[in-house]
C-alpha cells in the first residue's frame, strides 16, 4: 500500500470516528476511538508508518499550537501566570526528580539517566489532547484555560530536560548550568521568533494588501504558513519550535483586533482552520493507534532488559508509573494552591478555597499525547561507543502506555467527578458582552444615520421615505425593538429600492459595530475572546448582506 492511499484511509478513518463515537451505544471518548482505528488500519493493511519524529513535530505540531495560541484567552493567560508557570516549570521538573527516581527504583535495570528521560517527556501534557478531552468534558472556563496554558508551555521545559537526561545516557556527562542556560535560550528565543516572525509576516501582508487589494485564498494560505515558518526559523536558531508557534498563535490574535482583514476573509479562514484542526487531531491519534502493535511487540521482546521473565510485569510498570505521576501532579497541586491563598491573605485579598473535587481535577487532566510519542521516539538507537541504548523499546512502550491511561482515565474519571459540581457564575463574560453590545449598538446607530444623510443627498426626492423607512426599521434591530411587519402592498421597484438601501446603511452599520469592538479589545476594555464572538457574529450577518 502506498503512502498515499494510507494517508487517504486514515483520513476516511477520521471521518468515521467523527460518526462512529455517536452511534456508538456507550459513550467513548473520540481520541480512544481514532486510537483504536489506527491499531485496526496496521493490523488489517498490514502495512505501517514509520514515524519519523522529525517529520512528525514539523508537520502536525506547529499549526495545532498556533491554533491553540491564537484561541485561547490572552486575559486569562495573563491572570492566572502565576499558577500556569507553575505548572508548567515547576511540575515538570518535580516530575521529572520524583518520576525518575520512581522509575528507577522500580526497574532497577534501567539506569538512572534513562529512567530521567522516560520521566521528562512524559512530564509535559499535550494540549491536542487536553483539547480533544475538554470537548466533551464539562471543565470549568477558568480551569480549562489553565490547563490550556500549561500544555501550551510546558513541552520547552519537558522537551530540556528529556535532551539533556539523553545527552547524559550517551555521554556520560551533566551539566546543570549548561541546561539552565539552554533552557533560557530555547524558551526565551523560541518565544521571541514566534512573536517578530508573525508580526513581520503580517505587516508586509498588509502593506501589499493596502497596494494591491486583499485575496480571501493569499489571505488564509499566509496564516496556514506562519506556524510553520515560525517553528522553522526557531529550530535553525537552536531555539524551541513548539514555543514558537505558540507564540505566533499569540501574537496573531493581537494582529487581529486591528481589524483590517475582510469579513468574508474571517468567515472562510475559520472554516479552513476548524477542518483543518478535526483531520490533524484525528491523524495525531491514528498514528498512535497505528504504532501502538509495533510498540507493543517491541516492549515484550525486551521484558527482560528489566530483570523479570514474566510478561505481566509490564502492566504492573505501568501501572505504578501512572499512580505515581498522578500522585506527583496532586502534591504539587496542593501545595501550588496553598501557596497561592498563602500569598492572597498576606495581600488582604480573601479567596475562597476551590473544592476537593476541583483540586482532584486539575490533577487528573494531566493528559500526555502526541508530543510524548513522537520525543520519546527520538531516542537514540545507539550509544557513544556503539553499543545499544539501554531500555529503549521498554521506554518506549512505557510512554505509549502512560498516554493511553492518561487519556483513559481523564475520558472517564473527568466527567464523574465533576458532575454536578456548582462553580460561581461567569459574571465577567456577561457583563463585557453587554457592554460591548450597548457601546457596539451605539456607534452602529450614529454610523446608519449618517449613511442615511449621504443616501438622501443624492437620491431623487420621490425616495426619501424609501430611505427613511430603510433606515429606521436598521435603527431599529440595534435598539433591539424589532418589527415584523410584513412588505405587502409595496411596488416591485421600490421594493428593490428598500432592500438595496436597507443593505447599503445595514453593511455601514455592521462596519461601525465592529470597529468598535476591536477598539475595545484593543484597550482591553473587553477579552479577545468576547471579541472573536462578536465579531463572528458580525461578520455571519455582513457575508449575508453581501
Amino acid at each position: 500500500m502506498s503512502s498515499i492511499e494510507l494517508v487517504l484511509a486514515m483520513l476516511l478513518a477520521v471521518v468515521a470516528s467523527g460518526y462512529l463515537v455517536r452511534v456508538l451505544p456507550f459513550s467513548l471518548p473520540l481520541p480512544l476511538v481514532q486510537i483504536a482505528l489506527g491499531a485496526v488500519i496496521s493490523g488489517v493493511l498490514k502495512h505501517g508508518v514509520t514515524l519519523d519524529p522529525d517529520v512528525f513535530f514539523l508537520l502536525f505540531l506547529p499549526p495545532l499550537l498556533f491554533l491553540d495560541g491564537w484561541r485561547i484567552p490572552k486575559n486569562g493567560l495573563l491572570r492566572d501566570r502565576a499558577v500556569i508557570l507553575e505548572l508548567a516549570l515547576g511540575l515538570v521538573v518535580f516530575t521529572v526528580l520524583g518520576a525518575g527516581l520512581l522509575i528507577h527504583w522500580l526497574i532497577p535495570s534501567m539506569p538512572l539517566a534513562v529512567a530521567f528521560a522516560l520521566a521528562a517527556i512524559v512530564s509535559p501534557t499535550d494540549p491536542v489532547a487536553v483539547s480533544s478531552i475538554a470537548a466533551r468534558v464539562p471543565i470549568p472556563t477558568r480551569l480549562m484555560h489553565i490547563l490550556e496554558g500549561e500544555s501550551l508551555l510546558n513541552d520547552a521545559s519537558g522537551l530540556v530536560c528529556f535532551r539533556f537526561a539523553v545527552a547524559a545516557v550517551v555521554t556520560g556527562s551533566f551539566s546543570l548550568l549548561s541546561a539552565s542556560l539552554t533552557f533560557l535560550w530555547v524558551a526565551l528565543i523560541g518565544l521571541a521568533v514566534g512573536a517578530l516572525f508573525t508580526l513581520l509576516v503580517s505587516y508586509v501582508q498588509q502593506r501589499l494588501s493596502r497596494r494591491f487589494g486583499q485575496e480571501s485564498g493569499s489571505s488564509i494560505l499566509i496564516s496556514l504558513l506562519i506556524p510553520f515558518g515560525a517553528y522553522l526559523l526557531a529550530e535553525k536558531l537552536q531555539a524551541s519550535g513548539i514555543l514558537a508557534a505558540v507564540a505566533a498563535g499569540i501574537t496573531m490574535s493581537y494582529v487581529e483586533l486591528n481589524g483590517k482583514v475582510l469579513a468574508s476573509t474571517r468567515v472562510q479562514r475559520s472554516a479552513v482552520w476548524a477542518t483543518i484542526q478535526f483531520a490533524l487531531n484525528g491523524i495525531v491519534f491514528m498514528l498512535l493507534g497505528e504504532q501502538l502493535p509495533g510498540i507493543l511487540q517491541g516492549a515484550v521482546r525486551s521484558v527482560e532488559q528489566s530483570g523479570r521473565a514474566n510478561p505481566w510485569w509490564l502492566l504492573v510498570y505501568v501501572l505504578v508509573i501512572n499512580v505515581g505521576l498522578a500522585v506527583l501532579r496532586y502534591v504539587w497541586v496542593q501545595v501550588s494552591l496553598r501557596m497561592s491563598l498563602w500569598h492572597a491573605r498576606r495581600r488582604g485579598e480573601i479567596r475562597p478555597k476551590p473544592p476537593w473535587r476541583l483540586v482532584v481535577a486539575t490533577s487528573l487532566a494531566g493528559v500526555r499525547g502526541a508530543i510524548t510519542l513522537a520525543g520519546v521516539l527520538t531516542l537514540p538507537l545507539v550509544l557513544g561507543d556503539g553499543s545499544a541504548f539501554p531500555a529503549r523499546d521498554l521506554a518506549i512502550f512505557l510512554a505509549t502506555a502512560v498516554i493511553l491511561i492518561s487519556l483513559v482515565t481523564a475520558s472517564v474519571g473527568l466527567p464523574i467527578l465533576l458532575k454536578g459540581l456548582e462553580m460561581p457564575p461567569e459574571t465577567m463574560a456577561e457583563q463585557e458582552e453587554s457592554l460591548a453590545r450597548q457601546q457596539a449598538a451605539t456607534k452602529a446607530i450614529a454610523a446608519v444615520e449618517k449613511a442615511q444623510q449621504a443616501l438622501l443627498k443624492e437620491a431623487p426626492a420621490t425616495d426619501a421615505d424609501i430611505y427613511t423607512h430603510a433606515a429606521t426599521r436598521v435603527i431599529a434591530l440595534y435598539k433591539r425593538h424589532l418589527d415584523s411587519t410584513g412588505e405587502e402592498g409595496v411596488d416591485p421597484v421600490q421594493l428593490r429600492k428598500s432592500d438595496a438601501a436597507e443593505r447599503t446603511l445595514r453593511l455601514a452599520g455592521l462596519q461601525a459595530e465592529r470597529n468598535e469592538i476591536f477598539h475595545m479589545a484593543r484597550h482591553l476594555r473587553i477579552s479577545d475572546e468576547m471579541s472573536r464572538k462578536l465579531v463572528r457574529e458580525i461578520d455571519l450577518a455582513e457575508s449575508r448582506y453581501r
